[in-house]
């Protein structure tokens, strides 16, 4: 059975890298999630999970400076969030390009440094040992002169990775990264952003429907369904009481064979306002121990 790696704790002097109090947003008469209150420390691998419409995407779309909140206080890095800020990565979900795109892959990498400004990119040697660096760090190299839509979609995804952590972040927001992937694919882009979050203490921020690659790395939970939402370890948030309170149905959450596989939630009446439509299903197994801090639970499911 898959143990859970402790939760990693920030000291009481050490400030979250994202911190969300009392956030609410709403779509007119709308509410994707409310009075949320969430404080991520430096280093914490926090997964977000729920059914379509959840306000899932439009979060990290908060924290990207993309939203903003309808009610309530967000910093991310200590300050309001803002477009292009360098302290935050963000990985995309895979989406294959054009086989004629005449783009390589060490040029979308080059992009994390200067592909939101107007005006010609930089290419001197600093920006190009950079590029070089980060590609070998995430074992791209081999294919970073190919043409991206030549590449397979794990190929593709490690570039994306290597172009978030080019500004060297202390955040990194992941969208449905292993979305389309192979299991191996899916395995080795969990492993590669979980190692480069120990390595650099990077807080990750990851969403996703497919939680079985990544809970042995995870530390907290954040579900999101209808307005309500649940945080805490993945032991105490992945369970038939739990989610059932959140989904206010009865929600079967089964062990088989050392992983979880929930069973019952209804489909989203409505898709999410700038996101991708999945079906609900999160699966994974059974996570450890530990369960520091306690789960805390909002949105009125007690």
């Amino acid at each position: 059975m898959t143990q859970a790696r402790p939760m990693v704790a920030a000291p009481s002097t050490t400030a979250p890298s994202v911190a969300l109090s009392g956030a609410a947003l709403r779509f007119g008469d709308r509410t994707l999630w409310d009075d949320l209150d969430l404080a991520i420390a430096p280093g914490e691998f926090l997964a977000v999970l729920g059914p379509n419409g959840a306000g899932k995407t439009s979060l990290l779309q908060v924290l990207l400076g993309l939203r903003k909140l309808s009610a309530g206080a967000v910093e991310v890095g200590g300050r309001p969030p803002r477009r292009g800020s360098s302290v935050v990565g963000y990985v995309p979900q895979q989406k294959a390009f054009d086989r004629d795109l005449p783009l390589r892959g060490r040029d979308l990498v080059r992009l994390g440094l200067d592909g939101h400004r107007w005006g010609l990119a930089r290419r001197n040697r600093e920006t190009r040992d950079r590029v070089a660096r980060v590609i070998d760090d995430v074992g791209a190299t081999a294919y970073a002169d190919a043409p991206l839509g030549l590449l397979s979609g794990g190929e593709q995804q490690r570039l994306r990775i290597a172009q978030a952590l080019l500004g060297d972040p202390t955040v990194l927001l992941c969208d449905e990264p292993l979305l389309s992937l192979d299991l191996h694919h899916q395995r080795a882009v969990s492993e590669l952003i979980d190692t480069r979050r120990r390595a650099a203490n990077i807080s990750v921020v990851f969403v996703t429907h497919e939680i079985n690659p990544i809970l042995s790395m995870v530390d907290r939970v954040l579900y999101l369904v209808g307005g309500r939402w649940a945080v805490g370890p993945p032991d105490e948030i992945m369970t038939s009481e739990r989610l059932s309170d959140l989904y206010n149905t009865d929600i079967d959450v089964l062990r088989v064979r050392g992983r979880i596989v929930v069973v019952g939630t209804p489909d989203a009446a409505h898709g999410e306002p700038g996101g991708d439509h999945h079906h609900p299903v999160d699966t994974g197994p059974v996570p450890g121990p530990p369960r520091a801090p306690a789960g805390s639970t909002g949105g009125r499911t007690g």
